[in-house]
C-alpha cells in the first residue's frame, strides 16, 4: 500500500539517495516537520560502492554509525591507484594514524536502505513509490510540488523549503534553473558488472582487499576492482569515442559474473560527470548528484551527497531561526558545495593528465616511480578528511595549498587558472528563474 503524502511541510525533500536521506535525518533531529518523497520502492540498485574515510564521521553526527559498523560490510582500511603501468601504484592509507579511520565498500541498495530507514526513525515522513512531476514557482522561491504515485494517484505538497536531492534528473537544475554543464574533458562511459571467487590486492598483508583503481594500457581510461560482501565489482571508465573495454585487472583470472536470474548484466553510464551555476536559492538546496558529479575516480560520489546535505540541512535550520538571513544561508550553502566540488575537480584533472600521457609530471616528476608526494598532501581530500573537519592542521592545508600552487596548474598560463577557478568555485551565483 502506497502512503498518500501530506498536504503540506515545513521542508520538502525530492530523492532518497544519500543526500536526501542525510538531509532529512539531519533536520528531523532538530524537530522540523520534513517529507521525504522518492520515486522508487527501496531497496533499489545503484552504483557507487566505494566510501570515502569521511563517511564513518558523517553518520555518527546522525547516530548511524553503529549500524553500518555492525552490518557486515567489507572494510576499506585503504585504496589503491595505479595512474600509469610505468610507475609504482599510490595508497591512502585510512587507518595509518587511526586503527579506527576506516570506511567500508558498501553494496549501495543495501547502505542507501540504511540511510532511508534511518530518516523515517528519526522523524521524517518517507514516501516511496512517489514521484514528484512539477514544481510550482512564485518570483524565483518554491511553493508546491505535484506528485504521482505507483497507485496513479496525484496530487500537491506546499512547503516552506525545497531540498532537491533527485539525483542525475537533477529537477531543480535541469528542468527549472537550466544551469547544468557536462565537463567535455570527463566525457567517459562506464560498463561494469559483479564478480566471483577474484582475488584481492597484496594477500596476506594490511592493504589487501582493498580497492584497486588502474589507468588502461592504451590510456583510453581506467579500470576499477572493489571487493564487496556479496562478490567484487569490476567496471572500466574510458574515453566515450573508445568504448571498446580490452583489459581489466588481473585479479579476475579464474573469477565468474555473478548472473541475475541466470543472465549477465552489464551496467552502463555516460555523460555522467557535470555541475551547475549555483546549488541553492530562495528557500531552496541542491544537493549530491542533482547538482553535480564529478568523475568517480576518487570514490567521491556519497562522500558529497551527504556533506552537500548537511550544508544544505544547516543553512535551513540557520535561516529558519533567524541566526542569519535566507539570503546568507543559501550562498553559504552554495560556496560549500562549490568549494568541495572543485577540490575533486583539480585532483582528478591531474590524474587523467597522467592517465593519458606517461610524461606526465603534474603529480610525480621525472625522478619519481611512484605517487608518493602527491598521495600525501591530497589525504585531507581524498579521504574527505576537509569537509568532515577530522584531522585537519593548519601544516596539512598550507602545504596542500603549496601543491596546488605549484603543481597542479602546470603547465598553464595564469588566465587558464583564474578561468578554472572562475568556473567551478568564484562563478557567479545565479538565483532561480522559472
Amino acid at each position: 500500500m502506497v502512503m498518500v503524502p501530506p498536504g503540506n511541510t515545513s521542508v520538502l525533500i525530492i530523492g532518497g539517495g544519500p543526500g536526501g536521506s542525510y538531509t532529512a535525518s539531519v533536520l528531523a533531529r532538530e524537530g522540523i516537520n520534513v517529507v521525504l518523497l522518492e520515486a522508487a520502492k527501496f531497496p533499489r540498485y545503484h552504483v557507487g560502492e566505494s566510501q570515502l574515510a569521511s563517511l564513518r564521521y558523517f553518520l555518527r553526527f546522525i547516530d548511524l554509525e553503529k549500524e553500518f559498523e555492525d552490518y557486515g560490510f567489507t572494510k576499506k582500511l585503504g585504496a589503491v591507484f595505479k595512474l600509469n603501468k610505468f610507475k609504482r601504484e599510490g595508497y591512502t592509507d585510512f587507518v595509518f594514524e587511526d586503527p579506527n579511520n576506516y570506511s567500508w565498500n558498501t553494496v549501495r541498495a543495501e547502505s542507501d536502505e540504511l540511510m532511508l530507514r534511518h530518516a523515517a526513525k528519526c522523524g521524517a515522513v518517507v514516501v516511496e513509490e512517489t514521484k514528484v512531476l512539477e514544481i510550482q514557482w512564485d518570483e524565483g522561491r518554491p511553493l508546491a510540488a505535484m506528485w504521482k504515485n505507483t497507485n496513479d494517484q496525484t496530487g500537491q505538497i506546499k512547503f516552506d523549503y525545497l531540498v532537491d536531492a533527485s539525483g542525475r534528473a537533477g529537477l531543480c537544475s535541469v528542468k527549472y534553473l537550466k544551469s547544468r554543464h557536462y565537463n567535455p574533458e570527463f566525457k567517459n562511459v562506464a560498463f561494469w558488472t559483479y564478480w566471483s571467487g577474484c582475488g584481492e590486492y597484496k594477500p596476506g598483508t594490511p592493504r589487501a582487499g582493498s580497492p584497486f583503481f588502474e589507468a588502461l594500457n592504451d590510456q583510453s581510461g581506467w579500470a576499477w576492482f572493489i571487493p564487496l560482501h556479496i562478490g567484487t565489482s569490476v567496471g572500466v571508465v574510458m574515453k566515450q569515442e573508445v568504448s571498446d573495454a580490452k583489459r581489466l585487472s588481473a585479479m579476475i583470472g579464474g573469477a565468474s559474473i555473478i548472473t541475475k536470474n541466470g543472465e549477465v548484466i552489464i551496467q552502463t553510464a555516460s555523460d555522467y560527470s557535470y555541475h551547475s551555476d549555483s546549488y541553492g536559492g530562495n528557500h531552496f538546496r541542491i544537493v549530491g548528484d542533482a547538482g553535480a558529479f564529478i568523475d568517480p575516480y576518487l570514490s567521491s560520489g556519497v562522500h558529497l551527497a551527504v556533506s552537500s546535505g548537511l550544508s544544505a540541512a544547516a543553512s535551513i535550520c540557520s535561516s529558519m531561526k533567524g541566526d542569519c538571513t535566507e539570503d546568507e544561508a543559501f550562498r553559504f550553502h552554495n560556496a560549500k558545495v562549490k568549494a568541495s566540488y572543485a577540490r575533486f575537480v583539480f585532483i582528478i584533472r591531474s590524474v587523467y593528465e597522467h592517465i593519458r600521457s606517461p610524461e606526465a609530471t603534474t603529480l610525480s616528476s621525472d625522478d619519481e616511480d611512484n605517487f608518493d608526494r602527491a598521495f600525501a598532501e591530497f589525504r585531507p581530500i581524498i579521504q574527505g578528511d576537509l569537509d568532515s573537519g577530522i584531522g585537519i592542521s593548519e601544516d596539512d592545508i598550507s602545504r596542500l595549498i603549496e601543491f596546488y600552487s605549484r603543481h597542479a596548474f602546470e603547465p598553464s598560463m595564469p588566465e587558464d587558472r583564474h578561468a578554472l577557478a572562475a568556473q567551478f568555485i568564484d562563478g557567479s551565483s545565479k538565483t532561480a528563474e522559472r
